[in-house]
């Protein structure tokens, strides 16, 4: 290549990246930086258990980057597809593309029963410090409840049986409470060893929490949720006004790599009508 062409590229790189550097506005959401960090838990060559959403989006982008070989499991009954563009639905007959199997819900549940599936996904209307997850009612009492929520769905399958739970859901002082009004879906129910005693897997639960303000996971003695990582322009201060009880925050917090513009990009191609990310 001619030296003023590789001048010129490399002059255009710089421009970019400076641009991309010193905009005021970032080139990336919360919503995107949360869609990438819960991709980056998945492993290569594991199976999750996925749901509508950035669930979804957050597994196809893994599939897509670091972890080709993730077996994507859906509650309707697809198993193992290769989408291309983000269904609207667990039943949306897009879930099979690709697929090894167009199975059932009856099955796919049995392969979280049994033990076969790896992660499972999840999000919640409240979040407790054990990592307990509401869906079902908030306030009141179950006949005269303040708010009626969905209800678990495979909610409390996945969190019983998958060996790890991914959680994704927007923090705030209402969703992350001290104790739940209703467990739908049980984290580590009141501390270590409750989940044993009350006959689910050894060693199986959440291990990550994942909102628009950073990475928590959970504090191995206590079981008590813990921040792992704050999002780029995130205080403390932040992190404390939108959780109601006392997280575990260490001395030193790093900071979560963010998306990268092809990364961005990506997760575009992957949702051009913006159902997960936004437009």
């Amino acid at each position: 290549m001619p030296a003023t062409k590789s001048k010129f590229k490399s002059a255009v790189k710089s421009s970019l990246k400076v641009g991309a550097e010193n905009s005021d506005k970032p080139y990336y959401t919360s919503t995107h930086l949360m869609a990438v960090a819960a991709s980056r838990v998945l492993e290569d060559n594991k199976s999750v258990f996925v749901g509508t959403g950035l669930p979804m989006i957050a597994a196809m982008f893994a599939q897509r980057t670091h972890a080709p070989n993730l077996l994507i499991i859906f509650e309707a009954g697809a198993v193992g597809p290769q989408m291309r563009m983000l269904p609207i639905s667990v039943g949306d007959s897009r879930t099979a593309y690709k697929a090894i199997a167009a199975s059932s819900m009856h099955d796919n549940m049995s392969f979280a029963q049994a033990g076969w599936l790896d992660y499972g996904f999840l999000g919640g209307a409240q979040i407790d410090k054990y990592g307990n997850l509401n869906t079902t009612y908030i306030g009141g009492t179950w006949e005269h409840p303040k708010v009626r929520l969905p209800g678990s769905g495979g909610a409390n399958d996945v969190g019983s049986n998958c060996r790890s739970t991914i959680i994704i859901m927007r923090q705030e002082t209402q969703k992350f409470v001290e104790r739940v009004t209703f467990i739908t879906t049980p984290g580590f129910l009141d501390g270590p060893g409750a989940r044993e005693r009350a006959g689910l897997p050894a060693g199986s639960g959440p291990i990550k929490v994942i909102s628009q303000l950073g990475i928590y996971g959970f504090d191995e003695e206590t079981k008590i949720m813990r921040l792992e990582s704050i999002h780029p322009g995130v205080t403390i201060d932040q992190i404390k006004e939108n959780t109601s009880f006392e997280l575990i925050i260490p001395d030193e917090v790093p900071e979560t790599i963010p998306p990268t513009e092809q990364g961005v990009a990506l997760l575009r191609e992957l949702d051009p009508t913006g159902m997960a990310i936004g437009k």
